[in-house]
């Protein structure tokens, strides 16, 4: 199956971007009449075919389509501390797309080693990822924001904040509620400050744990997404 990703869709015809075509026409070797599938990022999955098959701007027929294709009943949110290193980030953003991630912030930590991201980048490789599992709803990538000021706002959920000082905390997969949203807190690999983990219990965030393993951030989020996922077969 061939899908692409195109923002705005009109249902009586449609235009790849030239990117899109190129790697349509050039790379695929699509022809007319060839079937593709769109997706819009929005929810809609659309079945086409190449009307024009052009390299520059393809242009499809649309045949059909599916709103609120496979919505869930449940958001997962990830505010993670970026790593030093940006392609574990890219690593996590890719994989947890993959499993189901609907939002993704960065966050600037006391610890952090990182204070700047590739905001584009992690961009397309959420619509890279996007395509592969074939999802219609692409994550909402946001731009990195103070520790302080992201626990803040509010969150229609369950709010959660995974680190390693020890005490006794329960597993998060024992705490997860089936079709609730859920915002899940990773630290940086120097962890949060004991001052950051005491202000997020104070906005509402419950302490757990993932596991008895010590896991680097993009492991531990990685990990947290596919336990919220796996809490809501």
């Amino acid at each position: 199956m061939n899908i692409f990703y195109l923002p705005e869709i009109d249902p009586a015809g449609a235009t790849l971007s030239e990117e899109e075509s190129g790697h349509a026409i050039r790379v695929l070797r699509l022809k007319e009449h060839d079937p593709v599938t769109l997706v819009n990022g929005k929810g809609i999955l659309f079945e086409a075919e190449i009307s024009v098959a052009h390299p520059k701007k393809c242009q499809l027929r649309i045949i059909r389509f599916w709103e609120e294709y496979e919505k869930r009943s449940y958001t997962i949110h990830l505010a993670v501390a970026p790593t030093k290193n940006q392609d574990r980030m890219e690593w996590l953003v890719e994989k947890a797309t993959e499993i189901g991630l609907d939002e993704f912030t960065p966050l600037l930590c006391r610890f952090s080693e990182r204070k700047q991201i590739q905001h584009n980048r992690l961009e397309k490789i959420a619509v890279a990822a996007m395509k592969q599992s074939l999802k219609a709803y692409l994550p909402g990538i946001r731009e990195m924001i103070a520790f302080e000021q992201f626990i803040s706002h509010p969150f229609p959920g369950q709010k959660f904040i995974a680190h390693c000082y020890p005490g006794d905390k329960p597993f998060l997969k024992d705490l997860v509620d089936r079709d609730e949203n859920v915002l899940v807190l990773i630290g940086p690999e120097g962890d949060f400050s004991p001052e950051e983990v005491t202000l997020a219990i104070a906005a509402g965030f419950h302490e757990v744990s993932l596991g008895r393993s010590r896991l680097r951030t993009e492991t531990a989020a990685l990990a947290a997404c596919h336990t919220v996922a796996l809490c809501n077969f």
